[in-house]
């Protein structure tokens, strides 16, 4: 396995609508082996979601997975997944609001408002089609993967540019902060640790 380059902010293939993999695409050794590097390329860099075009290929692939005892100790655990060419099938009506970051866009945070819940249909690595009921910070990863193979950051979603932060000010002023403060200044329902995908 190999850690892999990620593309940054800027980059044209992080705006571009990426490409569905066939079953026969699916099986062959290097989308096989594409799929363990970006496993070993999303832990190095301690993120929880990485989508193939921010590994410079534009093809709908994405791993998942997030550990209690990782960066995100808050947050959920999501299983480790590989997901080939998902799609949001379902969404719920509410909504949460929580910081998000991005390999792609290293150093800044935002709120983001995201699906409460969702369901995603998909293939796994080998092929198979599977269902799956996401909710709370699995769903959140979900989105925010799903969006890349779309073309669209985390930026595009939010509401308000005024919670943009560089990490050091989110440090700072906002990891520390509880859920009641957040809301009492318009900033947010979610937790402070939705971070980077």
């Amino acid at each position: 396995m190999a850690v892999l380059k990620i593309a940054q902010m800027g980059n044209p293939i992080l705006r571009r609508v990426t490409d569905p993999v066939s079953k026969q695409e699916l099986s062959s050794e290097r989308l096989q082996r594409l799929i363990d590097d970006m496993i070993e390329t999303m832990r190095e860099y301690e993120g929880v979601g990485l989508a193939a075009p921010q590994v410079h290929v534009p093809r709908q692939i994405l791993v998942i997975e997030s550990r209690e005892k990782g960066r995100y100790p808050a947050e959920s655990e999501s299983p480790l997944m590989a997901l080939v060419n998902p799609v949001i099938v379902e969404r719920s009506p509410e909504r949460v609001r929580g910081w998000e970051g991005c390999l792609s866009v290293e150093g800044i945070r935002g709120i983001v408002p995201r699906h409460e819940r969702v369901t995603v249909e998909a293939l796994d690595r080998a092929g198979k089609p599977v269902r799956l009921e996401l909710a709370e910070y699995p769903a959140v990863i979900a989105q925010h993967e799903i969006d890349h193979l779309q073309g669209i950051l985390f930026l595009d979603r939010m509401e308000d540019l005024r919670s943009l932060t560089f990490m050091r000010e989110y440090s700072r002023f906002w990891s520390g902060a509880d859920d009641d403060e957040e809301e009492e200044e318009g900033e947010g329902e979610g937790s402070a640790a939705q971070e980077e995908r």
